[in-house]
């Protein structure tokens, strides 16, 4: 199948009046400011004339005469499903035929189509931390409340009837007192805007009883595009008079180019452009083909004096014990209850713990890359980009150019996986310096190899866990120290909310390495929750009591986290002799307002150290879910991601230099290393909706550590769990 050379034919360049004036239909413009203002805009006016300029309206809804209701998506769709549970939020409250929605991407407007943000701190078009959907919830469904109230008063001063005799059903407005009903695409070819409407009440909504699209099975919006060929992905995208670019970058993190063969390079068939870069040498040409070989050829001398060069990372993280035991001053203290050192002082029983994790890169499937067109002025630009932040994208493109912000054009395409990497903009800035150097549309590509060497991962740490109990084997004290580089990537999933131990401290003592770190799917919840219920089941294990047990003891206070527990250990049957040779190992953990429990089945081959995760029972409570059958898709994509993270990922660093280099010295889970089998249970709630798409992956490492203890007596405490790491801990 040809797919077209721009991308217009799929996300289409549209100013408002554009939008307003092509839709011969009826368009419905609703504000979101807070929740839902109530101020409407005329269909047939500008309101970018107006004194709000645009800040508080926007479109979200449109209508055409055969009844097609295009739906606008302001989320990156990264393989998450968000984009089709957003426009379900506002099709369920305005009782749209499913069958006839659409959905395109929306412009990037944070101040119209942003979600509320963190704190009250305004507006934000950024996908990340699974907060999608429970940020959207209430403005989305009040939107869709609006858009019916509009289609049902539209039909009321039409058939001259009080709107209190109307109701919809799906895609219609029936009134049943003269038995008449009348479709939504009718109502659109004759409808006025209202210039005030009420807000629609929270009372007024639908009870989730009530409900006929939220928490059913609704068919993604994006798997019919992805299945046939025709989804648009940014490296599917050429623009006339485009040229392409790789760069090399420095080895080392802080270093630059000093100098380099740039008259053999330029003298090479097909390139057209060098360009020297801060942190790297950009080459450009008409054939990416012409750029790669050139790039093998360029030779760079590179400066000296990047605090990263003395950055060994297997050295450096085996001398954090000294940092956690040399009394450091400073830390940041992320929570702080009672005094957990008295405590500990004057406990029963005192038990500690060191544990240990790696570098982890995303490893997402697409490999960066992004289209920037700079303007001839130099004042302006056009990006074609996958990415979680296009609005933190656009900041930054506007901030080389020294331009305004409204003066970037952002053209969303769909992501092959972002898990954080993609809510960097540093891949779109290097496409927009280069553009702006030749005054051409410029696709720049990483390969695989610029990724692993100029990555940004997850970091590394150590963590000591020391907790005190008294007489009765109660747990009263819990101190939890995180040494590592990137404070604040380091801190998620540290908090134990849900275990009631009263006297409390967690902090985290920060250290600074030079080299490139982000957020990583469910950030630090995979490494916190590894210690933590590892830690756990060491002081069960200890005291002579089951795990599930113990936790049922300390989360006693927590009904909805206990019954998340509960609802794992009751599906595998917990208590139940594993079948020979294997054992279960259970764990709990919270990510982005959701509650997941897991009990995993794993055997261990001696010989080679190599553990095999055979089955896995999870249950999760994340609310009200919009979409049950993506949530178990996303908790069984977690869970995938977080094993082999668990089981094989790691990047090590030695004289700043990243080690490894492609997935044949990164090893990602293969298919033949997948569980047999992974069973996933939603418990029903009618709290808000929580996030969902990390919530798996932090049950995976307690999980799969507690059951290798239960089979074989060893402790693993070093992630990953390579075989090479479990032969060297079962020898010691």
């Amino acid at each position: 199948m040809k797919k077209p050379d721009i991308l217009d034919n799929h996300t289409p360049r549209l100013s408002r009046r554009r939008f307003i004036a092509g839709t011969g239909g009826f368009t419905f413009m609703i504000s979101i400011g807070g929740l839902i203002n109530g101020n409407w805009a005329s269909a047939n006016e500008d309101s970018e004339g107006s004194k709000n300029k645009g800040s508080n309206i926007t479109v979200w809804v449109k209508i055409d005469s055969e009844g097609t209701i295009t739906i606008l998506n302001p989320s990156a769709e990264m393989g998450q499903g968000s984009m089709t549970a957003l426009a379900v939020l506002i099709a369920e409250e305005m009782d749209a035929d499913w069958s006839k929605v659409k959905v395109e991407h929306s412009p990037i407007d944070p101040k119209i189509y942003g979600r509320p943000g963190w704190g009250g701190r305004g507006y934000h078009m950024i996908t990340v931390g699974s907060f999608t959907v429970s940020g959207y919830f209430k403005p989305l469904r009040q939107a869709g409340a609006q858009a019916r109230y509009v289609l049902l008063k539209n039909v009321s001063m039409k058939w001259k009837i009080p709107l209190t005799e109307l109701k919809t059903e799906p895609g219609m407005v029936i009134h049943s007192a003269s038995n008449r009903k009348i479709s939504y695409g009718e109502i659109a070819s004759f409808a006025e805007t209202i210039k005030e409407i009420p807000e629609i009440p929270e009372k007024s909504l639908k009870k989730p009883g009530e409900f006929r699209l939220i928490g059913k099975y609704v068919p993604r919006v994006d798997i019919p595009e992805k299945v046939d060929g025709s989804a648009i992905y940014s490296m599917d995208v050429n623009v006339p008079d485009m040229l392409y670019a790789t760069i090399l970058r420095t080895p080392v993190n802080g270093n630059q180019p000093e100098s380099f063969n740039e008259k053999e390079i330029k003298s090479m068939q097909g390139i057209q452009k060098i360009v020297r870069l801060k942190h790297g040498v950009g080459i450009l040409g008409k054939r990416y083909e012409n750029l790669i070989s050139a790039k093998r050829r360029l030779k760079v001398k590179w400066s000296k004096g990047s605090p990263a060069e003395m950055f060994d990372s297997e050295k450096i993280l085996e001398g954090y014990k000294n940092i956690v035991g040399s009394g450091k001053k400073g830390g940041h203290v992320l929570n702080q209850q009672g005094d957990a050192d008295a405590a500990i002082q004057n406990a029963h029983r005192i038990y500690s713990s060191d544990y240990f994790s790696d570098h982890v890169y995303h490893a997402q499937m697409e490999p960066l890359n992004a289209i920037v067109s700079v303007n001839p002025a130099g004042d302006g630009a056009e990006i074609w980009a996958g990415t979680q932040s296009p609005s933190g994208a656009i900041k930054a493109v506007a901030k080389l150019l020294g331009t305004n912000p409204r003066k970037i054009k952002l053209h969303p395409c769909f992501l092959g996986g972002g898990f954080g990497r993609r809510s960097m903009s540093d891949y779109i800035v290097e496409a927009a310096e280069l553009s702006k150097t030749v005054r051409k549309p410029v696709k720049l590509i990483w390969s695989r190899e610029d990724d692993f060497q100029y990555g940004a991962f997850r970091p590394m740490c150590l963590q000591r866990l020391v907790a005190g109990l008294d007489a009765d084997g109660k747990l009263i004290a819990w101190k939890h120290s995180i040494v590592g580089d990137g404070r604040r990537l380091l801190s998620s999933g540290a908090k134990i909310p849900f275990y009631d131990i009263p006297n409390q401290h967690i902090e985290i003592l920060g250290l600074s390495h030079g080299v490139r770190l982000k957020h990583w799917r469910a950030v630090g919840h995979g490494f916190t929750k590894f210690a933590i219920e590892s830690f756990i089941d060491e002081i069960a294990e200890a005291e002579g009591v089951d795990s599930y047990q113990f936790h049922r003891q300390v989360m006693h206070n927590s009904p909805r986290a206990l019954k998340v527990l509960e609802t794992a250990a009751d599906m595998a049957g917990w208590g139940r002799k594993p079948p020979d040779g294997h054992a279960f190992g259970i764990s709990f953990a919270e990510r982005s307002g959701s509650l997941a429990a897991g009990v995993v089945e794993v055997s261990l081959e001696k010989s080679s150290g190599k553990i095999k995760v055979h089955r896995i029972w999870s249950s999760l409570d994340a609310g009200i879910v919009v979409q049950p059958d993506n949530a178990v898709a996303q908790m069984e994509s977690a869970i995938i991601y977080g094993l082999s993270s668990v089981l094989s990922e790691r990047i090590t660093f030695k004289d700043g230099k990243v080690q490894q280099s492609n997935f044949h010295d990164y090893h990602v889970m293969r298919i033949s290393d997948a569980p047999e089998e992974i069973h996933v249970k939603i418990i029903d709630s009618n709290e808000s909706p929580s996030g969902i798409g990390e919530t798996g992956l932090p049950i995976t490492g307690g999980a799969v550590a507690n059951a290798v203890a239960a089979l074989s007596g060893t402790r693993l405490r070093h992630l990953p769990f390579t075989p090479d790491q479990v032969k060297k801990v079962m020898k010691s």
